[in-house]
């Protein structure tokens, strides 16, 4: 994660229109939202979103003050890259030959990836974990040709 990245998690009310208000707010300001995951919480009617963007604190500080006042917002926290459950999924599709098949087992169960789709000439593996693990294994994985990858993007949970 870059060093201006911010990760502002928020628990709004499952109704429609609130992702648009979300995003809205950072449109307004000239952010970009480098990462955006929403989901649905232990009660039904809320929602939690995790956003990723970058910018100086004080206009990050901002946006989550502005964020707290919008009508379904229940909770806005920032959180901290260190000391807290960060985590996010990645599929990716590499190119192999069944000869190769051993050595992209290998690496999967070095990271603790998951084989969850294999063909003649490739393999669908899963890894969950921190974005930097993600990094490392899309790196090896590499040389052998990606044909197509996705990222969920961040999910946090503070400790507390």
């Amino acid at each position: 994660m870059a060093n201006n990245s911010h990760i502002i998690t928020a628990i709004v009310r499952n109704n429609s229109g609130v992702l648009t208000r979300f995003s809205g707010l950072f449109a307004r300001r000239g952010y970009n939202i480098d990462s955006l995951s929403v989901g649905t919480t232990e009660d039904p009617t809320l929602s939690r979103m995790t956003i990723v963007a970058q910018g100086d604190n004080a206009s990050i500080e901002q946006i989550v003050k502005q964020l707290t006042k919008l009508p379904d917002t229940v909770k806005v926290v920032m959180i901290e890259p260190h000391g807290e459950i960060i985590r996010e999924l990645l599929l990716i599709k590499v190119r192999i030959c069944p000869s190769q098949r051993p050595e992209i087992e290998s690496a999967g169960n070095i990271y603790k990836a998951k084989t969850v789709d294999l063909s003649p000439d490739s393999a669908v593996l899963e890894l969950t974990g921190e974005p930097s693990k993600l990094d490392a294994f899309v790196e090896l994985l590499r040389p052998y040709g990606i044909i197509e990858l996705v990222r969920t993007g961040l999910t946090a949970l503070g400790r507390k």
